[in-house]
């Protein structure tokens, strides 16, 4: 365990059938006691099947036990939200082609269907997950309050059925809400048969009478509702928070990797943890690049050294221990890869492949005037390194052509990670930089505005880089890192590639003004569609530039019109005659 403290809780759990012969109702709770508990968090889920259906506990305790399964195997980079729905809607559609696939597919009220609500608690915030009826609360002092909604239509003042629940249909609406963790915080969570009984009165004060015994109040307000007439299976989880992270939890390896301490002067023919050191490659105020030799595998890989300077910056060196964390689980062909060999590592660097090559940087300097092709090339090779990131809920945040590696045979390679954007890292406790940690040119102009970066300012940095690919230039000359205000994002004004090269096709300006447009909900929906717009006319650009006949030449459609109708009158006249 970390010196600093971590999350912890405790908990009391009771289910019983009631008066019915089968339980339905299903619960469970995983408080890891490793690094996960930083990185994913503690999970508590309740479910509670059908009572029209004879397989609905199947159904119940296949979503509990799928959700703590399932959800601890998602990627740590991803936040929360991505990775609780992603297994929601997995398990979602698999309960419901079990239904499709047995004898009750045409009869879903029998089939594989339940109610579903998870909490998960990460670092100091609380993240709900609501399909169904089942209900979440939160006590704080004497004052109760429901964070759920009853997905229940009533039919009278009688009769009433669930419009969400697990397994009902193959698409699914998921209620999410995440809410900021108080020491000493109760959490509740309740099936209908427990908390259709009682009244908040009834539960604030069963918790008083039952102390620090969460088992004997879980237990309690089962009890008081059966007593009260409950007909329906019984089952409460009560979960209290009793500490909080003090500071940035991260997985323990990151931690000690963290703590080594920095490199001597590296040199030529110094050997190092098992690397000789060859020759610099790039020296710069933030870090020190080398070529060195494995001397087990006589692999060649790169070795990169904080530069000391950065002991008097403790968020650069954060960014420097983070890079390695990224790299450890971004996997691409065009994507430089990480060498850790099974062996100790004494002080503080980054070792990855080797990429034999020149930056991109001097590639552009070699090819001032690259044809149409190979600039569609490097891009979608670009993407698909992006994309890596991306699939994980990563930012790149500092794509420029001197982090992106061009090998002998023209394959693309992204590098650099310092700068790179974890929304999972974020949600433990890692903060969100408010400015740009990228090249202030290649930057999104929200960035200067203090937004967060996100998948598509990392579009925006690609389309400026094909751009000055393809013309040498800047599609918004070095405006865009003056910008402090709304307006002046508004009043950019892009330059047509084509002031600087007659050779490219009219419809690409309408693709590159959109990949790096001002206002990020303007750009590309996602990057297969601007991939697709670097080799075929858009839309927009089509409706643009061939509007209808109507608009073209009026005159001559409102006379083919009339010549028209003029034939078919004709026509009419010429068969009444004949008739």
């Amino acid at each position: 365990m970390s010196s600093t403290q971590q999350l912890t809780i405790e908990a009391g759990q009771f289910s019983s059938a009631g008066r019915k012969p089968v339980n339905q109702d299903f619960h469970g709770l995983l408080i890891p006691d490793n690094h996960q508990r930083h990185s994913k968090g503690i999970a508590a889920v309740i479910a509670d099947g059908i009572s029209s259906s004879n397989v609905s506990q199947e159904a119940s305790e296949a979503a509990v036990a799928g959700f703590l399964s399932d959800y601890y195997s998602t990627p740590e980079s991803w936040s929360v939200k991505q990775s609780a729905e992603r297994v929601v809607r997995a398990t979602n559609a698999w309960l419901h082609a079990q239904t499709r696939q047995s004898r009750y597919r045409y009869d879903q009220d029998r089939g594989y269907v339940c109610t579903f609500s998870a909490l998960v608690l990460k670092s100091a915030t609380a993240h709900l997950f609501h399909v169904g009826d089942a209900r979440i609360y939160r006590l704080q002092g004497n004052t109760l309050e429901q964070f759920t909604t009853d997905h229940r239509v009533w039919l009278s003042a009688d009769e009433s059925c669930l419009n969400r629940a697990l397994g009902l249909s193959p698409q699914l609406d998921i209620e999410y809400r995440s809410v900021t963790l108080h020491r000493s915080d109760v959490f509740l969570m309740m099936t209908d048969g427990v908390y259709e009984q009682l009244s908040a009165g009834d539960i604030t004060r069963c918790l008083a009478d039952c102390g620090d015994n969460l088992y004997h109040a879980a237990r309690a307000l089962a009890n008081l509702a059966l007593e009260r007439g409950s007909e329906d299976n019984l089952t409460v989880q009560v979960l209290r928070v009793l500490q909080l992270p003090s500071r940035t939890q991260d997985v323990s390896a990151q931690e000690a990797y963290r703590e080594l301490p920095f490199a001597p002067e590296a040199a030529p023919g110094q050997v190092l943890d098992g690397y000789r050191i060859i020759r610099a490659l790039h020296i710069s105020s933030r870090s020190h690049v080398y070529l060195a030799v494995d001397e087990s595998s006589g692999k060649q890989v790169a070795i990169k050294f904080p530069a000391m300077e950065l002991r008097q910056y403790p968020d650069e060196l954060e960014r420097f221990a983070t890079e390695r964390w990224i790299a450890q689980r971004v996997q691409s062909p065009h994507v430089v890869a990480i060498f850790a060999p099974e062996r100790p590592q004494s002080c503080l660097y980054l070792a990855t492949d080797y990429v034999e090559g020149c930056t991109l940087r001097q590639w552009m300097l070699d090819h001032p005037q690259p044809d149409l092709e190979t600039v569609r090339q490097l891009a979608e090779q670009i993407i698909r390194g992006l994309r890596a990131f991306h699939r994980l809920e990563m930012v790149h945040q500092d794509l420029k052509p001197e982090n992106v590696l061009i090998t002998p045979d023209g394959q693309a390679m992204l590098v650099d990670f310092g700068a790179t954007r974890v929304a999972g890292l974020e949600e433990a406790g890692k903060p969100a930089t408010d400015y740009p940690v990228g090249a202030a040119l290649y930057s999104a102009p929200e960035l200067f505005l203090g937004e967060p970066g996100t998948w598509q300012s990392d579009q925006y940095a690609l389309g400026v880089i094909v751009y000055q690919l393809l013309t040498g230039h800047l599609p918004y000359h070095t405006d865009v890192p003056r910008i402090r205000t709304r307006k002046q994002l508004r009043a950019l004004t892009y330059r047509p590639a084509r002031a600087w090269r007659e050779d490219l096709p009219p419809w690409l300006d309408a693709t590159l003004a959109r990949a790096t447009h001002p206002e990020p909900h303007r750009r590309y929906p996602a990057l297969s569609e601007l991939l697709y717009e670097l080799r075929h006319p858009g839309q927009d650009w089509h409706a643009r530039h061939h509007p209808p006949l109507m608009e073209r030449h009026p005159v001559r459609f409102w006379q083919g019109v009339s010549a028209l109708l003029l034939l078919a009158l004709l026509t009419s006249l010429a068969g009444g005659s004949w008739i």
